[in-house]
């Protein structure tokens, strides 16, 4: 019988027995058979005599202890075990292991014909036997030996060595001066081609930036170079954070379990977050590299320079950096389309799963596999908590709270509680109750009440706190609550509370607090939780009309998106009772009307246009119900899209005609794209001759933004000609991977009785690879995703699909298959029977006689 796994708890932290003073490595490359020479001078803390080593699936050649062979030791199948150690020592461990052979992708791998290392979290024992944990910090000099058909051999900090050996072999020595974790190192070796280039630091110090790309992409790498540079500027500017090695890399790899990895001076990448170009890319995807570059780039500071010493502060790390590059994305962009990104991620994906049984705070408490805590509410909700304390302390106060940060703890480990004693005593403002945050589980509830007393002029808006049921920390949170007052006339009235003007952001502290507007000439319009100042759920009952005012008028782009959003909601609501009574669905008039205007006039930003038509997704819309009404919520969908389609049909036609395209990446040929694309997903429900011609003109485009908007449109739509252009792609874009994702994804839509057949017999396409985690999140992640009628149909089809491909990635990648299970954690907001039918899967799932650990945890904590 399996062993079940043993969770780990915070509660238990302790110090590493030893630490490491330096770290000396040198891999002789081999496919099968890469030997690594780990010579490591350990320091006993408080006299230590016994050493416990991390290692997985590791050859064991030789040992020894200041230079005798060393017989005193306990191999298991995870660790060594030293015994009878002096105080200080060199050990030095030969190892084997095998590239090719591990298709985990963690440790060191061969990714098409290139070889490359994840260590985050815990892959460096598969490397070598080490301390494998955050805290233990140490020097690194790294010596790659392989053929000459591998001419990069790269690795972290800067190359003091290179030369030529015996045997058609040669070496190249890298020294990384700061002291790092072992989830930080990083090793490339292949053959690629380069783009290069440099990066002149405020101080004047020259950085040679290097992009590694598969041979062929070089013309798809200028935009990931380009992003990195705005990175490196922009944290000068904003956080007067300068680069501190003499070259920056960047490796662009096929087969990443992530999008990309921030290991020290060279960052590991997903192909698919740096190769970028107007035929192969889309405008989302331009976006999505310059936010994930600038993210990655980040962490050398927050992350890197200064870690998290255990990975149950992994918030401290990601949730910082994700704020930090949701800022460098707004500061150069649109911050109201970028917030609005930021709460769709909340909102979709953090919201469900607080209500899920893989709850947790963001900075969790107990785990069993740490790849299971890269999740939504340790990055984006942390993020939030960020936000927030970026929100009371004030730009200028936060920045001297992230220098005191840097002063206190460069070259540490440290926890989330350093991180904001630092912000608390920079600024002198009390964050006690605000650290609540960081231990609370689930989503707060707000309920919002208000009155208007015309007698006095006044609006008193009473906020009351809810905790999650399973929330431990049942206590009042410190919440940055933004308000807006619109009048009648659509103007946002001054705030006034006691007398005093105030700012739109009140502080609510109290388990029910009342805030009384003065000065309030008519009964007002609220905007409530303006721009998401934080991740809570309100319940306040906007009527339609209302909500309307706030799309018309409201100052900020995120609070008229906001409304829109929760118009359909209520559209929904009662869409959802009329299928259920009459059968009979429409959007309502009010609503059609208020699109109709705001394309007639298509004042502001294009792309937020694009955003308040949209009708919201499945996943989004069905956060609105405690029990997802499956067929109902689809049905409610599909009738909103015609809807628009019909009634708005002129002003749609209007609306494309007159969104002219003025340059390639300018924000305003993007804003146009976005619209001619939504308004084209709408005609073609409609198509008649003239969006014909549209449609043809777009999939001869040599712009992939506008081409795949065509195709997404003929294929959801599927018009007569959906065959012929589906058939017309998958011929011409065979030779580029990252393309036919897309592809794949949009396939994985199909909404029709054969939509698993379909899939299955993309199995055996030639560019599909079941080893490849870009290639099963394409087509079947899409599918459970992004086709709710399909997946969740009544027959079990969808879920017996996702059931038998997590078995298969359960032996080949276990990391890859707890991230595609996410959508079986939900099961228990479903009606009964498809309860039974995902239950059925999770039941098989769990009886498998190799679960791997990070399936386990998943599947054990959705049945309990």
């Amino acid at each position: 019988m399996q062993t079940k796994p043993q969770a780990k708890y915070l509660k238990d932290y302790k110090e590493p027995s030893h630490q490491v003073a330096s770290l000396d490595l040198t891999f002789d490359l081999h496919p099968t058979k890469t030997t690594v020479k780990a010579k490591a001078r350990y320091i006993a803390s408080e006299g230590a005599t016994s050493l416990k080593l991390d290692g997985v699936e590791l050859k064991l050649l030789s040992l020894t202890v200041d230079g005798n062979r060393f017989e005193t030791y306990e191999c298991g199948q995870d660790y060594l075990l030293l015994t009878d150690l002096p105080t200080e020592f060199v050990l030095e461990i030969d190892t084997e292991i095998s590239p090719q052979t591990n298709t985990s992708l963690e440790g060191l791998y061969l990714s098409g014909g290139a070889y490359c290392t994840q260590c985050e979290a815990e892959g460096f024992r598969k490397i070598t036997y080490f301390l494998d944990r955050p805290d233990v910090l140490t020097v690194y000099t790294v010596t790659v030996i392989g053929e000459q058909s591998v001419p990069f051999l790269l690795a972290n900090g800067n190359k003091v060595e290179s030369g030529q050996l015996p045997n058609g072999r040669h070496f190249a020595t890298w020294h990384d001066p700061f002291k790092k974790p072992s989830y930080l190192f990083a090793l490339v070796a292949g053959d690629f081609d380069l783009l290069e280039d440099e990066f002149v630091t405020g101080s004047g110090k020259k950085v040679d930036l290097a992009l590694f790309v598969d041979k062929g992409n070089l013309s798809k790498a200028d935009h990931a170079m380009e992003s990195l540079k705005r990175a490196m500027a922009w944290d000068e500017k904003r956080f007067n954070l300068e680069y501190d090695l003499d070259i920056y890399m960047i490796v662009a790899v096929d087969f990443f379990n992530m999008g990309a990895m921030e290991n020290k001076g060279l960052n590991v990448f997903n192909s698919s977050c740096v190769l970028a170009n107007q035929q192969t890319a889309t405008d989302r995807d331009y976006h999505t590299i310059e936010s994930i570059v600038g993210h990655e780039y980040f962490h050398n500071w927050t992350g890197n320079r200064v870690t998290c010493r255990d990975w149950f502060q992994l918030s401290l790390k990601e949730g910082l950096t994700v704020f930090r590059d949701q800022e460098f994305s707004s500061d150069l962009g649109s911050r109201g389309l970028n917030r609005i990104d930021a709460v769709m991620a909340m909102r979709t994906h953090q919201f469900a799963e607080d209500a899920g049984p893989m709850a947790h705070p963001i900075r969790p408490t107990q785990v069993i596999e740490m790849n299971n805590f890269y999740t939504v509410t340790v990055y984006n909700k942390g993020a939030e908590v960020i936000r927030m304390m970026h929100t009371l302390l004030g730009e200028q106060n936060f920045q001297k709270g992230m220098q005191l940060y840097f002063e206190r703890h460069d070259g540490q480990a440290v926890t989330c509680d350093d991180f904001v004693a630092a912000m608390q005593d920079a600024s002198n403002v009390n964050l006690t109750q605000f650290k609540l945050w960081y231990d609370q589980i689930g989503t707060p509830i707000l309920t919002v009440t208000t009155e208007y007393h015309p007698e006095s002029a006044t609006y008193v808006c009473t906020i009351t706190q809810q905790s999650a049921k399973n929330d431990p920390i049942q206590s009042p949170l410190h919440i940055p609550f933004a308000i807006e007052l619109l009048d009648q006339s659509g103007h946002a009235l001054p705030l006034f509370i006691n007398g005093e003007r105030v700012s739109k952001v009140i502080n609510i502290t109290e388990q029910t607090q009342s805030l009384v507007f003065e000065q309030v000439p008519e009964r007002p319009v609220a905007v409530l939780l303006e721009d998401f100042s934080a991740p809570v759920i309100v319940k306040f009952e906007h009527k339609l009309s209302d909500l309307i005012h706030i799309i018309a008028h409201a100052s900020s782009d995120y609070a008229r998106w906001e409304a829109a959003q929760k118009a359909f909601e209520l559209e929904v609501l009662n869409g959802v009772e009329q299928f259920n009574s009459s059968g009979n669905i429409a959007l309502s008039e009010a609503l059609l009307d208020t699109f109709k205007a705001l394309l007639a006039k298509r004042n502001g930003d294009l792309a937020l246009l694009a955003e308040l038509i949209r009708v919201p997704s499945f996943d989004t819309l069905s956060c609105v119900f405690e029990q997802v009404p499956v067929d109902a919520l689809n049905a409610c969908i599909e009738q909103f899209e015609k809807d628009i389609a019909t009634a708005l049909l002129e002003p749609l036609k209007q609306a494309y005609e007159a969104s002219v395209e003025a340059g390639a990446l300018t924000h305003d040929a993007i804003s146009a794209r976005a619209l001619k694309n939504v308004c084209l997903y709408y005609l073609a429900l409609v198509a008649d001759e003239q969006v014909c011609q549209w449609i043809n003109k777009q999939l001869d485009s040599d712009n992939m933004t506008l081409k795949f908007g065509a195709l997404k449109a003929t294929f959801n739509a599927q018009l007569s000609s959906v065959d012929e252009v589906m058939a017309k792609f998958d011929s011409q874009w065979r030779h580029d991977l990252l393309v036919m994702d897309k592809w794949f994804a949009l396939q994985a839509t199909l909404d029709s009785e054969h939509a698993i057949a379909n899939i299955k017999g993309l199995y055996g396409h030639p560019c599909f690879d079941k080893s490849n985690p870009n290639r099963v999140r394409a087509l079947v992640g899409s599918f459970a995703r992004n086709n709710s009628r399909q997946f969740h149909r009544i027959d079990g089809e969808g879920y017996k699909l996702l059931g038998d491909l997590l078995i298969e990635l359960n032996a080949i990648n276990p990391q890859n298959a707890s991230r595609m299970l996410t959508p079986f954690m939900s099961w228990k907001r479903f009606d009964e029977q498809r309860q039974s039918l995902m239950r059925a899967q999770l039941e098989r799932l769990s009886q498998l006689p190799d679960l791997s650990d990070d399936l386990y945890e998943k599947v054990e904590k959705a049945l309990s």
